[in-house]
């Protein structure tokens, strides 16, 4: 495995110096701008915030009640900073909502029937129980109007106090709540849009629909700049605002519209030409050339989806917090809310609610369709995620906002909420530690290396005393496999020093990937030395895979085409080849590899960095532990 390096190999060294330290800061940033748990405690700051301020003084409600105009010509937009939170930022909110949704009915798991089953009927049952509970104990009284304060949960809250308290060999439980939570999301904003929509303007409301028919025109036709969408944005959001329809439906359907695809090998390829053509020739215009070529290869939903969170995570949901959140607590407001039925009634909904509606749901499911259940989550872990779903504070200060428009009944359902959110933490935190004492997780499946390396039998690159192991099962027949093929390559001073020992093995997918691999046993087995130039040649066929394109490889680069398959043709390798595939059987719904540093499954983004920084990792660690073994 070799590729030339005609810049130079002490300033090339230099370079990825200066990269890895700078990506090293990025990352550390990053972790903090899109940390779960760190917006969480934002959120709860907000909160507590919000109630000091409301109990010093008259400014709270003075401040929040002051009225903000926007004029421009015959238009314009009148609201109090309460209102422009709760209507404008909040729509940024659930603008990142409708990007989630859509990326998960497209991408992630909800696009699988069998898997999104599971969520779905949790969040079913999470959205029917609470509200009949919460009308159970309203019975009719005034304040029965606000029964859609209790059916959503916080996604931000509930997936923070996850990382917090969760269990943490169930990587299955954030993906289940994430689904859960799409669902939960699309149910309590048509609750908003069907119950609690004020009389509609029918002009302004087929204009917010003619808008949201550009935005759907514009993704077809592959527009991929931000501004045009921007413009519509705002039009769209003032339309939706003039109907009647509370505005921040118009977020979540742009974002349900924006375009959303697996990333095309061509797009990156472009990219790569263009990043080449800046690098032979450096100028202003070939500079904006690549930087337009990396927007177009990353599709708009994901691209605007990396963004959002920091803004969303410590600007737009803290405010919303501090603007909903801040109840008077004297002793005359909490002793009439403690009596009322309203407060009960939330709190109900959501702690006692949300629980059985999630476990009702999800258990009939799993019971009555096996199929549908899902590695690594059981009923008792979803017993925690159905009461960690109580936590239900931003869409249920929102809706008791809309349905309830005198101050007192207001007051006790925000104060049902915080109370309710509590309870709900405290219990999901019981739940969890109950449930690891009686019925403790397993071990996920591919955590850890199934079978331990064997150097002298297998396809190995680097010294076989290396102190650290990469073993990567790899598809030949994936088209993607030269990208890895390529990150590998940046290991190279790793492996070259000694460090690092890098290891093949095979993972199936068909018929031409399992011609690859016996291509590739038979060229070691026959002491051929260009075998990983072999390698590379195979995946540079970009899963073109086939007899012919075998041998066509083969003969590119000396390998020996008829000693090859008269080992291929003599099945002596197959077992070996089935061995490897087995050990990763199931564990990609797809043909993308699977890779092992030390023993222990990587599973980050695969590439030169990621790599270096793990092993640079491993080896700090070591040192250390020398260091204490010393001492």
């Amino acid at each position: 495995m070799s590729i030339p390096n005609v810049r130079g190999d002490a300033p090339y060294t230099h370079i990825r110096d200066v990269v890895d330290t700078y990506l090293r800061r990025q990352g550390r940033l990053l972790e903090l701008q899109t940390n779960e748990t760190y917006a969480a405690i934002a959120l709860v700051l907000a909160t507590i915030t919000a109630l000091i301020w409301a109990n010093t003084g008259n400014s709270y409600h003075h401040f929040w009640q002051t009225t903000a105009s926007i004029d421009v010509g015959p238009f314009g937009v009148g609201l109090t900073l309460h209102e422009w939170v709760d209507e404008g930022l909040m729509a940024v909110f659930f603008f990142m909502v409708g990007l989630d949704v859509r990326r998960e009915l497209t991408l992630g798991e909800l696009r699988l029937p069998g898997r999104a089953l599971l969520p779905t009927a949790a969040a079913v049952g999470g959205l029917v129980v609470p509200a009949l509970i919460y009308l159970a104990v309203m019975g009719g009284s005034e304040g029965a109007h606000a029964w859609g304060s209790v059916i959503s949960t916080d996604t931000a809250f509930a997936l923070g106090m996850l990382a917090l308290i969760g269990p943490r060999r169930a990587p299955r439980l954030r993906l289940f709540l994430l689904a859960f939570a799409v669902i939960d999301d699309i149910g309590a904003l048509a609750v908003i849009a069907i119950f609690y929509s004020e009389s509609l303007n029918y002009v302004a409301l087929a204009a917010a629909v003619a808008g949201l028919l550009g935005v759907w025109l514009m993704a077809r036709r592959g527009v991929w700049h931000v501004p045009p969408y921007l413009a519509l944005a705002v039009v769209i959001w003032y339309a939706v605002y003039c109907s009647g329809v509370h505005a921040t439906l118009a977020g979540v359907l742009i974002g349900l519209l924006m375009p959303v695809y697996n990333v095309r090998s061509e797009d990156v390829d472009a990219a790569g030409e263009f990043a080449a053509l800046y690098r032979q020739a450096p100028a202003p215009g070939s500079a904006r050339m690549l930087r337009e070529a990396l927007n177009y290869s990353m599709p708009l939903n994901q691209r605007v989806a990396f963004v959002l969170p920091p803004y969303v995570n410590y600007l737009v949901v803290p405010l919303f917090a501090l603007a909903n959140a801040g109840v008077e607590l004297s002793a005359g407001t909490i002793g009439a809310a403690v009596s009322s039925r309203i407060l009960w009634a939330v709190v109900g909904g959501l702690v006692v609610g949300k629980l059985l509606g999630v476990v009702i749901g999800a258990g009939l499911v799993a019971w009555l369709v096996p199929a549908s259940r899902m590695p690594g989550l059981d009923l008792p872990r979803i017993t925690g995620l159905g009461a960690l779903s109580g936590m239900g504070f931003t869409i249920s200060l929102l809706v008791a906002n809309i349905a309830l428009e005198d101050e007192v009944p207001r007051d006790q359902a925000r104060l049902g909420v915080l109370l309710a959110s509590l309870l709900a933490l405290v219990l999901a935190t019981l739940v969890f530690q109950v449930t690891s004492r009686i019925a403790p997780l397993p071990e996920p499946a591919g955590l850890n290396l199934c079978r331990p390396p064997e150097p002298e039998h297998e396809l190995t690159f680097g010294s076989l005393d290396a102190p650290h192991v990469l073993i990567n099962y790899a598809d030949m027949d994936d088209a993607d496999r030269w990208r890895l093929t390529e990150a590998l390559y940046g290991l190279k001073p790793l492996i070259d020093s000694g460090n690092v020992l890098l290891i093949l093995r095979h993972k199936l997918s068909g018929s031409g990937s399992l011609l690859a691999a016996l291509a590739l046993e038979a060229a070691s087995a026959n002491d051929e030395p260009s075998l990983w130039d072999f390698h590379d040649a195979l995946a540079g066929l970009r899963g073109g895979i086939t007899s012919r394109s075998i041998t066509r490889a083969a003969r590119q680069v000396g390998v020996d085409a008829h000693a090859m398959w008269e080992r291929i043709d003599s099945g002596v390798d197959e077992a070996k080849v089935l061995a490897d595939a087995s050990d990763v059987e199931g564990l990609t719904d797809d043909a993308g590899p699977v890779v092992y540093i030390d023993g222990r499954r990587f599973e980050r983004l695969l590439n030169r960095w990621t790599f270096s920084e793990e092993i640079n990792r491993l080896q700090q660690a070591a040192a250390g532990g020398t260091e204490a073994a010393r001492d």
